[in-house]
């Protein structure tokens, strides 16, 4: 397919995620009051949207509080700088064996739970976009599977759309996107359809360019999507989304670092990133003309 060069680009910043980066640099943001600041920082620095974890505010360990959430989405709100938020539904799905000889049952690092309580936060909180990850997948560590099934995914998704918050989908592989299509073929996720591609994560999709392509030509017409890739290669996949038609996503969840040897923050990120972006020829757009392109309902301040 031809390249055609997106023209307005909206920017999300991934502002802390659920990885082991918590003592790996002093920016990423534990407690609720500084994932909030940080990610209005990163509004101000050009993020039309803002995609938050929690975390646990003593150890900086990945969490799935409500009462997290609740406080990160009233901060958000209450802020003067205006930003589209977009809370994880991520969590809740880990499975850890017991190793190859004798896997079950599951050890520690197991985290079940069931699509009610997964998107409980999303249902309480409504943001204007929650994300879904649509597909069971490896992750690097040895015995660590990401669950979602079918039968999970449908019901988190009818919770989700029926609660009045959109879905961003996540897509770590080519076969994410094809349950992704037939879940909108089943009426389960709504027009507008917005599809994140999730590149260089162990063990979905790779980060070169051939296998971007492949998932940017999967992509169905009239969808929106956007895009990132990890570490070094975060900056370079903003070029390389804008070019071949889509949206960026840059943020500590993806990448610590704004050169070699040099701790980022959020802001730094989405400023390098904006930058890359105009001087390609193309606009940064507001959170204003996402929520039209992406039909979100602005929440007023709880």
């Amino acid at each position: 397919m031809p390249l055609t060069m997106n023209r307005e680009v909206f920017i999300t910043c991934a502002v802390t995620g659920s990885g082991g980066t918590q003592d790996r640099s002093p920016h990423v943001p534990r407690s609720p009051a500084q994932i909030a600041a940080s990610a209005i920082d990163a509004a101000k620095a050009g993020a039309a949207i803002v995609h938050c974890h929690v975390r646990d505010p003593e150890t900086g360990a990945p969490a799935r509080d409500p009462a997290l959430y609740r406080e990160v989405t009233e901060r958000i709100r209450d802020a003067e700088v205006d930003v589209v938020l977009n809370l994880t539904a991520g969590m809740g799905g880990d499975l850890t064996l017991g190793g190859t000889d004798s896997p079950l049952p599951p050890v520690a690092g197991t985290d079940m739970i069931g699509a009610g309580e997964r998107v409980q936060h999303v249902v309480d909180c409504r943001p204007e976009l929650c994300t879904l990850d649509c597909g069971t997948m490896n992750f690097a560590e040895a015995d660590y599977i990401m669950v979602n099934t079918p039968g999970m995914l449908r019901e988190m998704a009818q919770r989700m759309v029926g609660s009045g918050v959109r879905i961003e989908i996540e897509a770590f592989d080519t076969g994410h996107l094809w349950f992704a299509k037939q879940l909108v073929a089943e009426g389960i996720i709504p027009d507008p359809v917005l599809v994140q591609l999730c590149m260089g994560v162990p063990w979905g999709a790779p980060d070169d360019l051939n296998t971007f392509m492949a998932m940017v030509n999967n992509v169905p017409e009239g969808w929106h999507w956007s895009a990132f890739a990890l570490g070094r290669n975060e900056m370079p996949y903003v070029a390389a989304s804008v070019l071949a038609g889509g949206n960026v996503r840059v943020g500590l969840e993806d990448n610590l670092y704004l050169e070699k040897g040099v701790l980022a923050t959020n802001a730094q990120l989405v400023e390098r990133a904006a930058t890359i972006v105009e001087a390609m020829g193309a606009r940064v757009i507001g959170p204003d003309a996402v929520r039209e392109r992406l039909g979100l309902a602005k929440r007023a301040p709880v």
